[in-house]
């Protein structure tokens, strides 16, 4: 049996507009996946973000870490990078707690 590769979609304006975004994001500042969409003018697609957000290469340079979900808690399971986004933002200097929470009246971004 020959198993096909995986077909990859090609990067749409959408894509584009949400990396440079995201690489717009600074150093010890978090947006939300929903805020990412709101910005690049495709509102309502928070999950369309997060899907996009886990295609990324693992060598990526993309800050992916200061996303987080719209109750400010980090979405990934701990296996998953939910850990690696923690250490990755505490780096950073951001607050995270031990169940995954940032504030985002403190460290939410805003364009």
């Amino acid at each position: 049996m020959v198993i096909a590769p995986r077909s990859v979609a090609p990067v749409t304006p959408n894509d584009i507009r949400l990396f440079t975004l995201l690489a717009s994001v600074p150093p010890g500042r978090v947006v939300t996946y929903g805020q990412l969409a709101d910005f690049i003018g495709a509102p309502r697609r928070a999950r369309w973000v997060g899907q996009l957000l886990r295609q990324l290469p693992k060598d990526s340079s993309l800050p992916w870490h200061r996303v987080i979900n719209a109750q400010g808690k980090i979405s990934l399971p701990i296996l998953e990078g939910g850990r690696e986004q923690a250490e990755r933002l505490r780096a950073e200097g951001v607050l995270v707690s031990a169940d995954g929470r940032v504030s985002l009246r403190l460290y939410r971004w805003m364009p």
